[in-house]
């Protein structure tokens, strides 16, 4: 196993740095490097030729010092422990940047989505709700959607949860469909906040976003929105990726069009006989000529053997952890800017509290209060980790990272060692 990526490592890297960079002593934030609690399921599904199947799945609670862990379960195939330790640990710092009171936590089943019918994922995601019930709960632990889940598998988890307690629970997860209590916005959070970040950053940088090119790594719903959202901002989208391939027009791709006719992610039909558009891969993307780049996919994307070809001017991370600690080096030393995802992609987090509260109150607000509180959220997160780098002349990524880790120590001091 000697020199694979390990995220949580790239993790506790980073946040020993900040730590140091803000003068924090060992005994401040040590608590931070280990999660509270880690589960870890194994359990069996009868698929739908009969036969019997194994699965393993993992549910991550980092830290509950600023209220209940809150973040997703993911389907992927890559799903292991040290990831969903990362992504936990990404979320106790993301809500505290967003100023959100929820701790962190993650989970995630070990399948490739794409293998199973709708009825054997059904299935599979009340075993797994099943399995993980001792430790969630409403004021305890929310999941959300995350890579490969989605509004119908939290549906699934409400129902499954709900009954094990004997009651309706709505506010078990966030990200569900609006018939169970969702919020209306939620759908788009995630891509809607990243947009706001980059714009942000933009005025910032006292740059045109009209003149701007941009880079989408990603068309899931993270990246497809914020797409969306910055080609209705005026910017020029010159790239976009999915699973099975990228797709590159100097002249600017027409979003709300690919969003319409390629919801799977398969572009070549779509660029039939459409000049100036040709396929890529994905390592052509990350470093093609343009302005703003948005890894808006996996972990682990922008590493140092690619950072030095990076042309972009600012990366905003719509994925988790898509930047390693040995290219953040490189591009501080480019001069390149870089929103981290514990910001960047935060509006989703941000959304699923404001679905929560509903929840919680039996109550629902509009679209437009929804998206107008998470613009709120957003714009201060930034404008507060923005105002710390600029003091302490660090990169957002450390700035993020001391924001967070003040905000959560003072609450476990406060609270009593």
């Amino acid at each position: 196993m000697s020199g694979k990526y390990n995220a949580y490592d790239n993790f506790l890297s980073v946040l020993d740095s900040a730590a140091k960079v803000a003068g924090y002593s060992d005994e401040d934030y040590t608590f931070l490097r280990s999660p509270e609690r880690e589960l870890k399921v194994s359990f069996t599904v009868r698929m739908d030729n009969g036969k019997v199947r194994t699965f393993e799945g993992f549910r991550i609670q980092h830290s509950t010092v600023r209220g209940p862990a809150k973040g997703g379960i993911r389907f992927h195939q890559d799903v292991d422990a040290n990831e969903v330790r990362m992504l936990s640990a990404g979320m106790s710092l993301k809500c505290a940047v967003a100023n959100i009171p929820y701790g962190g936590g993650k989970g995630g089943i070990m399948i490739d989505p794409r293998e199973f019918s709708p009825a054997e994922l059904e299935r599979i995601t009340r075993k797994y709700t099943e399995m993980i019930a001792p430790i969630i709960g409403e004021k305890i632990d929310i999941p959300a959607p995350d890579v490969n889940t989605n509004g119908q598998i939290m549906g699934w988890i409400v129902d499954e949860y709900s009954k094990l307690a004997g009651h309706s629970v709505y506010g078990i997860v966030t990200g569900k469909p609006i018939e169970l209590g969702g919020s209306l916005g939620r759908t788009e959070a995630t891509g809607r906040g990243v947009s706001i970040a980059a714009l942000e950053m933009l005025k910032k940088m006292n740059k045109d976003v009209k003149q701007t090119r941009v880079s989408v790594q990603g068309f899931g719903n993270v990246g497809s929105f914020a797409a969306k959202f910055m080609y209705e901002a005026g910017a020029k989208i010159v790239a976009i990726s999915s699973v099975y391939g990228a797709i590159y027009c100097a002249q600017g791709l027409d979003i709300p069009e690919l969003i319409a006719n390629c919801k799977d992610g398969k572009f070549e039909d779509y660029i039939k006989g459409k000049s100036g558009i040709e396929m890529i891969d994905n390592a052509r993307l990350l470093t093609c000529d343009c302005d703003v780049l948005i890894p808006a996919a996996l972990e682990n994307q922008i590493t140092k053997d690619n950072a030095n070809n990076i042309k972009a001017f600012l990366i905003v991370e719509g994925a988790n952890g898509p930047t390693s600690k040995e290219a953040d080096e490189i591009l501080d030393k480019k001069g390149i800017k870089l929103i981290p995802d514990i910001l960047a992609n935060a509006g989703g987090v941000m959304v699923s509290y404001l679905e929560w509260v509903q929840n919680l109150q039996f109550y629902m607000w509009t679209e437009e209060e929804v998206n107008s509180k998470m613009r709120t959220l957003m714009i201060n997160a930034f404008e507060n980790v923005y105002a710390e780098s600029v003091k302490r002349n660090v990169s957002m990524r450390f700035a993020a990272y001391i924001t967070a880790v003040d905000r959560i120590v003072k609450i476990k001091k406060a609270r009593g060692f």
